[in-house]
């Protein structure tokens, strides 16, 4: 997965066909299976790019490799239990391609798409409209006198159609749920270097930081961060933090300064949880804002919704 948006697969192939009894070889086959998917931001839509590509054979035993057919066949399913209401998804009108070689090799490409149909905007009704759904691609090889070859979920891709509203940046859209998304942050950059240093600490130094505990562990760098929308539970974390933060350094109002915390305010993982595996510390008020504007770039760049995981990574 190269993003939330687009995903690259590609399988090379060298299979050794025989006869219909699985006992003589009959020839050998070799390509390379392509899928390109693309997820729209703006359009509850995914698109697939399928190719067979660079074929070659060799025969033996008077076998006709012109017979021999290879297949790519796409299905989807909804996973009802992690969707919402009345989760449906339209396939294209051809989801399978079962060609002789010679028809791969004069059109060796074909495109699908998948959409998601939706009922207007329920967002501010709490109805975000997700469907997740697995789309999967079988590769077959046949031919009227070999042993067909079927392999079953040689290519899988995890969607999720939603319609969210402005909290994911675009109100709807679709994404690849298994790519991995990482905010990514700097303690050399000037405008986050104190959000980062504070942030670093946390992560690899957390008896630097306060609360103070020895065995205190926070998550974020291998233990995923899940996004919370809930406006009222992130202003009660962020009054939760302050306190702690006047807890140590006393009443900091007249000043530049801010209390920063993480992980973040809106996250399920903040000060709130209920496990003391958070920090706070102050920290110049330029640069605080300017890493809740990064936080919140990466969630509407990424179409981080409620409960979505990600993860922090500070570099040098």
């Amino acid at each position: 997965m190269k993003s939330r948006f687009e995903s690259c697969h590609k399988r090379h192939y060298d299979l050794v066909l025989r006869d219909k009894q699985n006992k003589e070889q009959r020839g050998r086959l070799i390509f390379e299976s392509w899928v390109l998917g693309f997820t729209l931001d703006g359009t509850r839509q995914v698109d697939f790019v399928a190719s067979v590509e660079d074929i070659q054979v060799a025969t033996s035993g008077g076998e006709d490799a012109k017979q021999w057919k290879i297949g790519q066949r796409f299905s989807s399913s909804i996973d009802a239990g992690s969707s919402d209401p009345d989760p449906k998804v339209n396939a294209p009108s051809k989801t399978e391609r079962d060609e002789l070689l010679g028809v791969w090799d004069s059109t060796p490409t074909w495109t699908l798409a998948y959409t998601s149909p939706d009922k207007g905007p329920l967002y501010s009704q709490g109805n975000a409209q997700k469907v997740m759904s697995v789309h999967d691609m079988t590769i077959t090889a046949t031919s009227p006198t070999v042993d067909p070859y079927v392999e079953v979920g040689s290519y899988q891709a995890t969607v999720r159609f939603d319609y969210a509203g402005p909290v994911a940046g675009k109100y709807k859209g679709a994404v690849f749920t298994k790519a991995r998304v990482e905010l990514v942050m700097s303690r050399t950059d000037p405008e986050v270097n104190e959000s980062s240093l504070h942030i670093y600490d946390a992560l690899k130094r957390p008896e630097r930081t306060f609360p103070s505990s020895a065995s205190k562990s926070v998550p974020g760098e291998t233990e995923p961060l899940h996004r919370m929308v809930d406006t009222k539970k992130s202003e009660d974390q962020r009054a939760n933090s302050i306190k702690e933060c006047k807890k140590v350094w006393g009443d900091y109002s007249g000043t530049s300064l801010q209390c920063d915390e993480y992980p973040f305010a809106s996250t399920y993982e903040g000060s709130l949880a209920g496990d003391g595996r958070f920090s706070v510390r102050l920290i110049e008020g330029s640069d605080n804002e300017a890493g809740g504007r990064m936080l919140n770039a990466t969630y509407t760049l990424n179409r981080i919704i409620d409960g979505d995981p990600f993860y922090v990574k500070i570099v040098s």
